[in-house]
């Protein structure tokens, strides 16, 4: 029994997500892993998706395909991209071929889009202009 001493206290948070109910402790709300609110997604999508990102039907997550003039310039991309992807440890899933990326966006810890994947999309953006 003395085990029970130690054992935190959560306080729970309900989060309804693709119309199912989860519980999760309220401290793990507040990470950038946390899933957006409707409110949060309405907006942030909507500022995202006039850029090209889109989400995707088969899972919740951002996806944008990237052109550039030649491999060096898509290159160039993934590695300034790679740099931030590393600082965020927030990592894309992403495919390249000649001139062409690919890019796919979600948050494994959370299992959805979450602040993360914003950031990272609008970083990605920033940087596609520069090239």
């Amino acid at each position: 029994m003395g085990w029970l001493m130690f054992t935190p206290r959560f306080q729970w948070q309900r989060v309804f997500h693709k119309q199912r109910l989860f519980f999760l402790p309220a401290a793990e709300m507040a990470t950038d892993a946390s899933w957006l609110s409707p409110a949060e997604r309405e907006q942030l999508m909507m500022e995202l998706k006039a850029t090209g990102w889109v989400e995707l039907e088969e899972r919740d997550a951002l996806y944008k395909e990237l052109h550039f003039k030649t491999f060096n310039q898509a290159f160039g991309f993934m590695s300034r991209v790679a740099l931030q992807a590393e600082k965020m440890n927030h990592h894309p899933e992403w495919f390249n071929v000649y001139n062409k990326v690919q890019i796919t966006l979600t948050t494994h810890d959370c299992g959805g889009l979450s602040k993360k994947d914003i950031r990272l999309a609008k970083f990605i953006d920033k940087v596609a202009l520069t090239m």
